[in-house]
């Protein structure tokens, strides 16, 4: 046991201080943690500046938060650590529709639509009909899933950062498939759109020389019974950003189609989403 702190023993030092009945994850957490950290500091030798000014935009992003807003689920976001835990908890076997970052504008509680209707309630925006199929691994069709789907408007607003502006539930709504397991409703076309950038998460895109543009996409939350919960986005391939989105959340797989419907103006996207049965283990 190290009984005094030194430079090279310090993060020994402090794990040695935990106490025996600590439960046992928290232990493996902390510790890593804590050796994680030390060997950082070690590493890039950090200047007492450095942490001065690491303490403040600590500060000050806790500050930010609110009820409407959670600037430390920014930073995680646009670190790339948000996909990262979500990759290591959602593996899935080859074909299987990926996961991507939730997002902070789902709303519990969109109503149910009947299969075909239109989601955009103010008008604006260009037409698209989403359409596809619930599958499983082997291709037959899951009856029953519940797709709950959620997008921007076409000025790149969610219906919840413009209460005043939007219709409530505007590009939002729950579809459930048949025994074909398809699905298809009317929406727009999403538009690509910024995070949140006046506080201290954007000034840190900023001085990384970074943008806080997410490509477009529309959200889906995929859910049936004897299958793996899937959280995703489908994206519009020939958005300038899908290459750089600001949270990492694009997929090469999830890069959706978006096609002219010959001879009009709308667009048709088609998308099959491949569930996973609950249970499915796959290694790393």
């Amino acid at each position: 046991m190290t009984a005094f702190f030194t430079e090279e023993g310090s993060a020994d030092a402090v794990n040695a201080r935990m106490g025996k009945d600590v439960n046992p994850r928290l232990k493996e957490v902390m510790a890593s943690l804590i050796k994680h950290l030390h060997a950082f500091a070690k590493d890039i030798h950090l200047t007492q500046d450095e942490w001065d000014i690491a303490i403040d935009f600590l500060t000050r992003t806790g500050q930010m938060c609110s009820g409407e807003r959670q600037e430390f689920i920014l930073l995680s976001d646009t670190l790339g650590f948000s996909m990262l835990v979500d990759a290591i908890n959602n593996r899935r076997p080859v074909g299987a529709t990926e996961n991507t970052v939730f997002g902070p504008f789902h709303v519990i509680g969109a109503p149910e639509r009947e299969m075909g209707a239109n989601i955009s309630l103010d008008g604006k925006g260009e037409s698209c009909l989403f359409e596809g199929r619930v599958i499983d691994l082997h291709g037959e069709p899951v009856a029953g899933a519940r797709i709950d789907v959620w997008s921007d408007n076409a000025e790149g607003f969610y219906d919840v950062q413009q209460p005043d502006i939007q219709p409530k539930w505007n590009n939002r709504g729950i579809f459930t498939t048949g025994a074909d397991g398809k699905y298809r409703f009317a929406g727009i076309k999403p538009v690509s759109y910024p995070i949140p950038d006046d506080g201290p998460v954007g000034k840190m895109l900023g001085l990384l020389g970074r943008h806080p543009y997410r490509p477009a996409h529309m959200h889906f939350l995929v859910t049936a019974s004897g299958f793996q919960k899937v959280v995703t986005h489908t994206f519009v391939g020939d958005d300038p950003y899908i290459n750089s989105d600001t949270v990492f959340g694009v997929k090469e797989t999830l890069v959706a189609p978006y096609e002219h419907v010959k001879g009009e103006t709308a667009w048709r996207s088609y998308f099959d989403f491949v569930l996973t049965p609950v249970g499915t283990s796959v290694a790393r």
